[in-house]
């Protein structure tokens, strides 16, 4: 009996129009550029929402109220110092978006790399490799005193 001949591994490859390579190639860049904005959105305004709220617990902290009323404004202290540990979501958005950002500016090269092939003395754009981890964010809630190390 004859052993079966074995046929040359290849990969299966699909051909694309160089145009319309060249337009997913723009709208993935395009894409990571508008994150890029909306990480500095959202920074700018936490910033903005820190320093308001320090504001306002500094501004109680400055009025000395009889007993009665002191429960009370401990009641709105622990809720702003709650609403401050909430606002620590932006790190979390950030590190998403940049993770975010990577994965499309490389899928983005790679298109265009594999697509166009390399010229001889042509510069590739750096790009780090694509994360292999889908989600550098774990943690999906937040709790006064509570860290998470990556």
């Amino acid at each position: 009996m004859q052993a079966p001949k074995s046929l040359p591994a290849e990969k299966p490859t699909v051909q694309l129009p160089v145009m319309l390579i060249a337009e997913v190639q723009d709208s993935l860049l395009v894409v990571t550029h508008d994150l890029a904005r909306l990480d500095g959105l959202l920074a700018h305004t936490m910033e903005n929402l820190m320093e308001r709220f320090t504001r306002a617990l500094d501004s109680l902290d400055a009025h000395k109220l009889p007993t009665a009323e002191a429960a009370a404004l401990k009641e709105v202290r622990d809720a702003l110092g709650s609403a401050v540990t909430e606002l620590q979501f932006q790190d979390m958005a950030s590190q998403l978006i940049t993770h975010t950002s990577k994965v499309l500016q490389g899928c983005a090269y790679r298109l265009a790399s594999e697509a166009m092939g390399q010229e001889d003395g042509e510069a590739v754009p750096f790009v780090e490799d694509v994360p292999e981890r889908p989600n550098p964010v774990t943690q999906d809630e937040m709790d006064a005193g509570s860290i998470e190390l990556f």
